[in-house]
């Protein structure tokens, strides 16, 4: 007479313990496919940093007195090669991305320099990285909101606190994006 009611019991929570790990399962696969695709957006990020000294030692050929704009990129760079955290890159980032545009805006008033070959590739070069990286912040953004969907649809959301899964942050240049689409002026 007990048994009956004990193999329900059993079934039960055998039913729910699945579910738990399925559960858990999941948000650790998100979670892992939102730090391999903020992986990725590292690696481009390193790329774009890696360049960026041979993009001023061109620069400083022809535009040397430009001194104040080739210590902002370089300032810039360190200072997004070493942060950390999402929001510490986005906003180091934003500041090296500034800085290059007023370094390109360079280029316009140095007709010899904006014909130099390797400065050229080296512009090239960085153009193809901004791609890549955009397609990067695209597919982190995308991984970042399924796992943030996931931790906040039931019943996950009951277990995500329990197991210390917390929002993440996307990785988005958010109000300055529209200080970042306007030329930068160069004064002589």
């Amino acid at each position: 007479m007990f048994i009956v009611p004990l193999l329900v019991i059993v079934a039960i929570a055998v039913v729910v313990a699945m579910i738990v790990i399925g559960i858990y399962n999941r948000l650790v696969a998100l979670r892992q496919s939102a730090n391999q695709a903020f992986a990725d957006i590292d690696v481009q990020l390193r790329q774009r940093q890696d360049l960026i000294p041979n993009l001023v030692e061109t620069v400083k050929g022809y535009a040397g007195h430009e001194k104040g704009t080739l210590e902002a990129v370089i300032a810039a760079r360190n200072a997004a090669a070493s942060a950390t955290g999402v929001n510490d890159k986005v906003q180091a980032e934003n500041v090296l991305t500034g800085a290059l545009g007023k370094l390109f805006a360079l280029s316009e008033a140095y007709p010899d320099l904006k014909a130099n070959t390797n400065f050229v590739k080296l512009q090239d070069e960085l153009s193809d990285i901004e791609n890549k990286l955009a397609a990067a912040r695209r597919f982190f953004n995308n991984a970042v909101s399924e796992f943030n969907a996931a931790i906040q649809q039931f019943p996950a959301v009951i277990l995500a606190g329990m197991f210390g899964f917390t929002e993440r942050a996307f990785f988005d240049v958010g109000a300055d994006r529209a200080s970042l689409n306007v030329a930068p002026t160069v004064k002589f």
